[in-house]
């Protein structure tokens, strides 16, 4: 699981104003709207996720993901280039200045995604530890989540210069998980440890924008960066009480 968002470009119509520059109702709206969005899209992944777990059961979503997955190293590596490929495409969805529908066509596509992604790590907790370990990575999560996002809207702080810090990171991250994949071995807690960091350098770095960079108008590319941010932190919360289930 990887985030791309410090890589994405922006786009935006001329004439919007920056919600930072925006009347105080406007620069209101539009973070209420962002994060309405964004509860909304945590809430359509995990009725997709209780759908798929319900519907064809945990049994199966197993069985099928040994046969798509456990053939080869290579067929994580495609799911892996394909997700980042529909990211991409979400992102640029999202961040369409013109077209309501495209924008909210990317986010549905990358919501979608990610639950199917999910699902082998989702299969993996299950077996190891039950419903409760998800519980408990999804509340930690959540809680990180939270006091980031305060951390950003009491101290007003513009965190943008984290970006090329951040874009290393990802790049570096990448391909220590494609080496990985290629040569089969675990990159341990370490990198875990690492990549949850990174992932609050993200939620910082996308909560700022909210603040700062975004216009008026891109509150659904807005929602779609903090989602990719908090997905990806919950994945590797998640492998960390894996690997205390160990």
């Amino acid at each position: 699981m990887q985030n791309t968002q410090p890589f994405e470009k922006e786009f935006y119509a001329p004439t919007d104003l920056f919600a930072a520059a925006a009347a105080a109702d406007e620069r209101a709206g539009f973070i209420t709207k962002t994060y309405l969005y964004l509860l909304g899209a945590i809430a359509a992944f995990m009725l997709i996720e209780t759908a798929l777990f319900t519907i064809v059961g945990t049994e199966n979503l197993m069985r099928m993901t040994q046969a798509t997955l456990g053939g080869s190293q290579f067929s994580w590596l495609i799911v892996l280039g394909a997700f980042m490929i529909i990211s991409g495409i979400a992102n640029a969805w999202a961040s369409n200045s013109t077209s309501s529908a495209m924008q909210h066509a990317g986010l549905g596509i990358y919501i979608l995604a990610n639950a199917v992604i999910f699902v082998p790590l989702l299969c993996m907790a299950q077996a190891a530890g039950g419903p409760n370990t998800i519980l408990s990575a999804a509340t930690a999560t959540a809680g990180l989540f939270a006091m980031l996002t305060l951390a950003v809207f009491v101290t007003r702080k513009d965190f943008s210069f984290l970006r090329t810090f951040l874009a290393f990171g990802c790049l570096a991250a990448l391909g220590f998980i494609v080496t990985a994949i290629l040569f089969g071995f675990s990159l341990g807690p370490i990198f875990v440890y690492a990549m949850i960091a990174l992932m609050c350098g993200c939620i910082l770095y996308s909560t700022s924008n909210v603040l700062h960079h975004y216009r008026i108008g891109q509150h659904v590319a807005a929602s779609l960066a903090l989602f990719a941010s908090i997905t990806t932190l919950f994945w590797y919360i998640l492998q960390l009480f894996l690997l205390r289930e160990e």
